[in-house]
């Protein structure tokens, strides 16, 4: 991979030291295949323990990897037939937030996502991953038309936060997440939201009311970044990973207090390992909870959704 976590230091040497042995055995005919076969078990000994055992600073970077995939690397490999549509018809197209209409299994579908970058070029065309208003008055547009013509809708969250700056904010940021908020809380198709990176704040928020939240086991999902929160906290940026795990920022966590539905597991190491693999993974999942979600009508999905909001959190009397 192109980019190496911390935590998985011990596993690349490990790994490093079985491909030299290969190559060394390649290069000198000396059978050592007793040798890797050894090591081969105790790398596979080593990944179970250090995945089964991350911890939520873990997660975090895992989240973050730039080789994570992304929605348009999970669009082809999920739908078919996906013809993008751009622009909000007020004042431009936001590449940030990608969005069309594609064939689920055959069904019609509205698919709409955060997009950041595989390299710095990108990000810089993307706005590494932070929408405008734009971005979010885009994809109004198209959950609008997919409500009216009975399509569900599929939102992949993957977002450190929508863009702060003051072009965003002089054209209505938070009207813009603030109306989405609104209209998704009363459309009458099925919502299903899965967060397959970093899901920050209002900038997750702007496309994620749904009737279903999935996140991928890796991913995180929360208010502000862990960063932001050590500096409010403690006015030290660098006690990131102490927030990260104060925060409850993971999917298990997310899980364990009822803000989320379900956890999509991940492939072994993370999705940047096998994004096809991860995407079969994803696949199980999001037809199950959509041949749920298509057996209810149109009332009975928005009362479904507002009730998806009305769980979270517990009120308690002293």
């Amino acid at each position: 991979m192109g980019a190496d976590l911390q935590f998985e230091k011990p596993i690349l040497e490990l790994r490093n030291k079985i491909i030299e042995l290969k190559n060394y055995t390649k290069e000198t005919n000396i059978d050592l295949s007793a040798e890797i076969n050894q090591l081969e078990e105790r790398l596979s000994k080593l990944e179970t323990e250090v995945y089964s055992d991350m911890g939520s600073w873990d997660r975090v970077q895992v989240a973050r990897h730039p080789e994570r995939p992304t929605t348009l690397d999970y669009i082809p490999l999920l739908f078919t037939d996906f013809m993008e549509l751009h622009g909000d018809r007020r004042f431009g197209d936001d590449a940030a937030i990608v969005g069309g209409i594609a064939r689920y299994k055959g069904m019609p579908v509205t698919v709409i996502g955060h997009q950041r970058g595989k390299d710095t070029k990108e990000n810089l065309a993307r706005n590494f991953g932070m929408p405008h208003p734009e971005g979010y008055r885009k994809a109004l547009r198209l959950m609008d038309q997919a409500n009216k013509f009975k399509r569900p809708i599929i939102t992949f969250i993957d977002t450190k936060g929508a863009y702060p700056g003051k072009a965003a904010e002089e054209r209505g940021q938070s009207e813009a997440i603030a109306r989405n908020l609104f209209e998704m809380a009363s459309y009458e198709v099925p919502i299903i939201c899965i967060v397959i990176g970093e899901g920050g704040s209002g900038g997750a928020l702007g496309i994620s009311v749904g009737n279903r939240i999935l996140m991928l086991e890796n991913s995180t999902y929360s208010v502000i970044s862990p960063e932001s929160g050590a500096v409010i906290l403690w006015k030290d940026a660098t006690l990131a990973k102490k927030a990260a795990e104060a925060m409850h920022i993971t999917s298990p966590e997310l899980l364990k207090l009822g803000i989320i539905d379900e956890v999509i597991e991940e492939v072994k190491g993370g999705a940047h390992h096998n994004a096809t693999q991860q995407a079969i993974m994803i696949d199980t999942m999001l037809d199950r909870h959509l041949k749920e979600l298509l057996t209810m009508d149109g009332p009975s999905l928005r009362e479904d959704r507002y009730q998806q909001l009305r769980k979270i959190g517990k009120y308690t009397e002293n």
